[in-house]
This record gives structure tokens, C-alpha cells and sequence, in this order.
């Protein structure tokens, strides 16, 4: 049994670090596009234990081809379904959105 979850851990760290490789290896985009979607999901937070919220937003280019990112909770309060702007990424790692206010 240890094995196996020393395995499964090794394993995680294992995704991650060529996760985050992958990302530093991609070119930094900055692409026009429409949010078209906002999602919280809720982990953990039963009996004792605490809870983890993670934040996405779901953008449309213009090309139509949809990109679902991870955004932190204080830039996640600050975009809206149906806003255009420029989106800034790295892979997939989300860098950041400015809106534009001339729409």
C-alpha cells in the first residue's frame, strides 16, 4: 500500500513539473478575444477539513477556437461574461486580462 501512494505522489510531481516546464517553453500570447464563460469548483470541505476553491474563465477568439483557463480569485471578481479584450497567456498558465472599454 505505501508503495502505491509513494508512486502516486512521485507520479503527481512528476505531471506537474513538465506541466510547469511545458508552460516556461511556451511563447507569451497576446490574443483579442470574449469571455463566454465563469466557473467556480469547490474542493474538499468536509466534516473538519477546509475548502479549496479553484476560479476559470472561458475565452472565445476570433477565430472561435475556446481556451478555459485558471484564473487567481482577485482577477476572477473582475472579469465578466461578454467582455472583450486582450487576453495574455503562457501555455497554460493565464497572465492576465485587459478589457476593452471602447466596446
Amino acid at each position: 500500500m505505501a508503495v502505491l501512494i509513494g508512486g502516486f505522489i512521485l507520479f503527481m510531481i512528476i505531471k506537474g513539473l513538465l506541466v510547469w516546464s511545458s508552460n516556461n517553453a511556451s511563447p507569451i500570447q497576446s490574443l483579442v478575444c470574449k469571455v463566454v464563460a465563469k466557473r467556480m469548483q469547490v474542493s474538499g470541505g468536509s466534516g473538519d477539513s477546509s475548502s479549496n476553491t479553484s476560479y476559470y474563465a472561458t475565452f472565445e477568439f476570433e477565430d472561435r477556437r475556446r481556451l478555459e483557463l485558471r484564473v487567481g480569485r482577485d482577477q476572477f471578481g473582475y472579469i465578466v461574461e461578454g467582455d472583450e479584450g486582450m487576453l495574455t497567456y503562457q501555455g497554460t498558465r493565464f497572465k492576465g486580462f485587459s478589457r476593452d472599454l471602447s466596446v
